[in-house]
């Protein structure tokens, strides 16, 4: 069973406040990207990355790519407006069956659950891996408790995502005719009345966000 994955890597993560495009920081002597994109290379399964990014920022990834030995790119995509612009632009230059759509910043995600989503994408279109809520959660309105909120039914979605191609395609096509904008690229599945799978993640699959996020990252590699 084979895919092709598409990674944006375009956005900018003001709320890392580290002044560049925080897929370049370093993490443990490797810029996260790399961390990320090294996953699929060594991945049988992969077929292909396509990587969307900031045109500006063109041949900095052109040089690490050749630096780090990532051979699997047979794809850099100039991104859009938003994220979701962005895998778009990406979806475009895909030419297997099953795709991934995951961030360049969690590069803490396992062949082990890339190969369980593909396979869960190829038998029913579509398919995220999430965790369940640990926190208590509550809905606040102008600063005050609303409601508790009961978690037994709630879950964290991560990346990667996986799909159909077709299915995916269309999705977008029709998010971008109606002008909406969706939080993931699995909610623009769900509003066309498709069911989309649920794997369990791994809650060391975290997204860096905050600074903080690199300390909890380093912990992780070192361990």
């Amino acid at each position: 069973m084979v895919y092709q994955v598409v990674i944006p890597a375009a956005g900018q993560g003001k709320r890392m406040k580290a002044g560049i495009n925080k897929q370049l920081l370093e993490l443990c002597g490797q810029p996260v990207i790399i961390h990320t994109l090294k996953v699929f290379e060594q991945d049988g399964w992969c077929q292909g990355i396509i990587i969307v990014i900031n045109e500006a920022e063109r041949e900095r990834f052109y040089e690490l790519l050749e630096k780090f030995q990532i051979k699997k790119v047979v794809s850099v995509v100039s991104g859009g407006a938003e994220r979701q612009h962005s895998v778009y632009n990406g979806l475009k230059a895909v030419s297997s069956e099953l795709v991934l759509i995951h961030d360049g910043a969690r590069p803490f995600i396992t062949t082990e659950k890339v190969h369980e989503l593909v396979k869960e994408a190829n038998e029913h279109g579509a398919a995220v891996p999430a965790v369940p809520m640990k926190d208590t959660v509550k809905r606040v309105r102008q600063g005050f408790v609303e409601e508790t909120v009961d978690r037994s039914s709630l879950w964290a979605v991560q990346t990667p995502q996986a799909f159909r191609v077709s299915l995916i395609l269309k999705a977008h096509e029709q998010a971008k005719q109606e002008g909406y904008l969706g939080t993931d690229d699995a909610s623009l599945v769900e509003r066309m009345g498709k069911k989309v799978k649920i794997i369990e993640g791994d809650y060391r699959n975290i997204k860096l966000t905050t600074p903080d996020d690199l300390l909890f990252a380093a912990a992780i590699l070192s361990s």
